[in-house]
């Protein structure tokens, strides 16, 4: 997967993360449209964290002049539990 395609996808996860959240407000009466909003929500952080992930990596190999190719994406729990 190219550099692009990585930054496509998180240009399109960080806008249905702005999109969700202004509906938070109007779903705010509607408790299983909130609740659907904040599901969606969370599985949306975790991707962008997995992206950001593969993008750090795939920068990283590059500048240690590897292939950029060997990249992979981690799974959720391996992004998601980093030390920071």
């Amino acid at each position: 997967m190219a550099d692009e395609s990585v930054t496509d996808r998180i240009e399109r996860l960080v806008a249905e993360e702005h999109a969700l959240r202004s509906r938070e407000e109007a779903d705010s009466s509607d408790e299983a449209a909130l609740e659907a909003d904040r599901r969606r929500l969370g599985e949306v952080s975790v991707e962008l964290d997995r992206c950001w992930d593969l993008l750090r990596q795939r920068r990283a190999r590059r500048a240690a002049g590897e292939d950029p190719e060997g990249a992979h994406a981690r799974d959720a729990d391996t992004v998601e539990h980093y030390l920071q």
